[in-house]
């Protein structure tokens, strides 16, 4: 416990002072190549040339006007995202949490425009979608919510990866707005559903009527080997929300729209103080242009596939590894116990990673990685493992 800090963490015995490109260093001048990136966050990697260059420029101009003014870089960053994606319509905020409560009221407004009193929303088990309250309600993890009940009400749970459940809800529930998803569950385990779930999704919000709400704060900006995850299925949602690797650490959400989505808000239905303000919202567009230049979605899955490679020639007979998956540079290893204790171990073979679901080991590194660093980071992970259980 840190002195005048709320207990809302715990954090490893460490401070990091700098880094560049995938690499970090601490105060005591120890380095660490950075697998996390701030959880899915530092997709260029530390101390990127053209970011930190757009930072310092535009920090000597302007940092924030509020939206009762047009703003250049929301309007470039509203092209360029719409370009990218193939969505209509954009709207800022500062996190992913406040993109996806923006989606929540579309589908509200969405349902209420049907003429339905009460609208639902199908939402996944297991899934995470943030920790404001009306997030934490539509997450499937009951350690997210417990405390902090009544919850948020309006949402409906169905299994992962599941097209008959989600089916049988859908035919028997015509409350049934909107269906909300991950693409690749994140917080629930890196969770890769079947080839095909997507695109059935859609047939089915389809077939009923029913928006299709995608939650790519993780997946998206190149994570998983396209911009988008959903360009993979060749499908296009309602709304997308995205956040994370789409600021590079710079805080930026976004809600994106598509079809009767984008004519939904109106006026004063919704705002943000900070949100697409000028820093953040160039920032973001100098990220979209790097990724897009230099291929970075396609280096991701280069060097995913890579690691992945490299772990299951490893770690396939492990009696401890229980599973593999990923997909791009979203990769995760499930073990047999809870491992939280493993990142103490993580620092001194000098890598930076994080459990989740308890017992998965999270790699989320920059896009910006060398064959070198993606071998290092696969081997480090692999002695992590087996220093944890003493082999």
């Amino acid at each position: 416990m840190v002195q005048g800090l709320m207990t809302t963490y715990m954090p490893l015995p460490v401070q990091l002072s700098h880094g560049k490109g995938a690499i970090v260093w601490d105060k005591e001048g120890n380095e660490y190549i950075d697998a996390l990136g701030g959880i899915a966050v530092c997709a260029l990697g530390h101390d990127y040339p053209e970011v930190t260059t757009v930072i310092q420029q535009q920090a000597a101009k302007l940092l924030h006007t509020s939206n009762l003014f047009e703003i250049e870089y929301q309007i470039n960053l509203a092209k360029k995202l719409t370009k990218v994606s193939g969505m209509d319509a954009l709207y800022c905020g500062n996190s992913g949490a406040e993109a996806n409560e923006a989606a929540f009221k579309l589908c509200r407004l969405y349902g209420h425009q049907k003429n339905i009193d009460i609208p639902h929303i199908v939402v996944m088990e297991k899934a995470f979608h943030g920790r404001t309250l009306g997030c934490l309600s539509a997450s499937g993890s009951h350690k997210v919510q417990a405390g902090f009940e009544p919850l948020v009400q309006g949402f409906v749970r169905c299994p992962y990866n599941d097209l008959n459940a989600l089916e049988t809800i859908l035919k028997n529930d015509h409350t049934i707005v909107a269906v909300m998803l991950e693409p690749i569950q994140g917080e629930g385990g890196i969770i890769v559903p079947d080839d095909g779930y997507l695109a059935g999704v859609r047939s089915l919000c389809d077939a009923h009527e029913c928006l299709m709400v995608l939650d790519e704060i993780q997946t998206g900006v190149g994570r998983t080997g396209s911009f988008y995850n959903y360009q993979q299925a060749n499908i296009l949602p309602d709304i997308v929300t995205s956040a994370k690797a789409l600021g590079n650490g710079i805080p930026i959400g976004a809600c994106l729209t598509h079809g009767v989505a984008s004519d939904l808000f109106k006026p004063g239905n919704h705002g943000s103080t900070f949100g697409g303000n000028p820093l953040s919202t160039r920032v973001a567009c100098t990220v979209i242009d790097t990724i897009i230049k230099h291929k970075l979605a396609q280096k991701a899955q280069k060097m995913g596939q890579k690691i992945m490679t490299r772990l299951q020639q490893e770690l396939s007979d492990n009696p401890h590894v229980k599973g593999i998956r990923g997909k791009g540079l979203m990769i995760g290893v499930e073990l047999d116990k809870p491992c939280r204790d493993i990142l103490n171990i993580g620092l001194e073979q000098g890598i930076l990673f994080n459990v989740t679901a308890n017992s998965v080991l999270r790699l989320v590194p920059p896009y910006i990685i060398t064959e070198e660093q993606a071998e290092a980071i696969s081997i480090r992970l692999i002695n992590c493992i087996h220093h944890y259980y003493g082999d």
